[in-house]
């Protein structure tokens, strides 16, 4: 009886001991992210959003249900049937005398097929929503090589934010012809992180249109669970290492496990550093790519520096049905980001980007399931399907490619 007594003492001494070691991990990634400026807040409540037809059925009904203010933020506007629906519904509110906010990126705008021209934004002006555009190229139309307006931010009577990797467009529900299925997740967050989802967007304001936003009624978030929260956001001069400092912090804390979906793996030296050091640390590593890329060359470069992870000992995981646009990361089960940071030089030198940082078990869980779900329908990449799929003159284009990682 006293030494199975002593036996489970034991076992409970270890399990305390592996808890605080996993606890100690979430501690520090606050530490380290506060100290380069994240701010974290507890009392939040946040609901993952795993699919376009997710995010636009609950945003487009927090919208609808908007009372006093409507703020938004995105890289582009589509002009398409989603992006008419959303506009028709602020034209709605703004006859009920909500105030609405828009701004949307110059280049996101006019590289999309289907961009807003004049002729929409003067009917939107006409019905009183503010909307403007970030740097809009004219010529000689080398302006807007960087920096770019990525960030993907919504918030409703500054109580309710929305941020992630979609912007406002059909294909999220139904794909594209060129890439299939475009997968993508956002979430949904209220609680006191919304703030500063808000004093983000009113810095950017204030950028465009010389109007400040400093009433308390756009800063109205109220506790509304128990989840931590930071949202950490890239700025031109500002902030410009912060996501890089973020995915190497991560990386090299990370004791068991790193799960990560990103569309673009072209990731500077310095973070493509950390996940090598990850992987040769004995940490178990899996990547979601995608099998179709909607970017030339692209494909050839992240096949390229996968392997070098692949070789390494990191899982490798291709989505069949298509293109996978997430933007999402997990750390030993502890906690995750979802954000709009590409795993690319121009997302992590050059952009505004958001991600946030989310400090909870059970939210870090519904995201791994939902990564091995995916894995389902992935195939797995081993070194002889890579030789097998990918050609002399393919291995070639990605070591070219390679070399090109800081302007990609």
């Amino acid at each position: 009886m006293t030494r199975l007594r002593t036996s489970a003492g034991i076992i409970a001494f270890l399990l305390i001991s592996l808890n605080t070691i996993a606890q100690t991990s979430d501690s520090l990634i606050m530490r380290q992210m506060s100290e380069v400026g994240v701010r974290f807040t507890h009392d939040n409540d946040v609901k993952l959003l795993m699919s376009g037809k997710e995010k636009f059925a609950d945003l487009f009904e927090a919208i609808r249900q908007a009372k006093s203010s409507i703020h938004l933020e995105y890289f582009n506007f589509r002009n398409d049937s989603i992006a008419g629906l959303l506009f028709d519904i602020l034209r709605e509110k703004r006859k009920e005398g909500v105030e609405v906010r828009a701004a949307f990126d110059g280049f996101g705008n006019d590289s999309n097929n289907q961009p807003l021209k004049k002729s929409h934004l003067s009917k939107l002006h006409a019905d009183s929503i503010d909307i403007l555009e970030f740097d809009p190229i004219r010529f000689p139309w080398v302006n807007h090589i960087w920096p770019r307006d990525h960030r993907k931010i919504v918030v409703i009577d500054g109580e309710i934010g929305y941020t992630g990797g979609m912007n406002v467009a059909d294909y999220y529900l139904v794909g594209t012809e060129q890439v299939g299925e475009w997968r993508d997740m956002h979430c949904r967050i209220e609680g006191p992180a919304v703030n500063e989802l808000q004093r983000i967007f009113a810095r950017f304001w204030k950028k465009l249109a010389k109007e400040e936003l400093n009433d308390p009624k756009y800063y109205n978030a109220k506790p509304a669970g128990h989840k931590t929260v930071g949202i950490a956001t890239r700025e031109p001069n500002v902030t410009n290492k912060i996501m890089r400092q973020f995915y190497i912090k991560a990386l090299d804390g990370a004791k068991d496990s790193v799960k990560i979906v990103n569309p673009y793996f072209v990731p500077t030296p310095s973070v493509m550093k950390a996940l090598k050091r990850c992987v040769e640390r004995g940490v178990k590593v899996d990547i979601i790519m995608s099998s179709k890329y909607d970017v030339p060359l692209v494909p050839d470069v992240v096949y390229y520096n996968l392997r070098k992870l692949m070789k390494r000992g990191a899982h490798i995981w291709r989505y069949r049905p298509g293109f996978h646009h997430s933007k999402i990361m997990m750390v030993d089960g502890r906690y995750c980001t979802v954000g709009s940071t590409n795993l690319d030089a121009r997302s992590l030198r050059f952009d505004f980007e958001i991600n946030a940082i989310i400090i909870d078990k059970g939210v870090t869980r519904q995201l791994e399931d939902k990564f091995i779900e995916d894995t389902k329908n992935c195939d797995y990449l081993s070194e002889e399907e890579y030789q097998k799929s990918r050609t002399a003159w393919k291995r070639f284009r990605g070591w070219f490619g390679h070399l090109l990682t800081p302007w990609l």
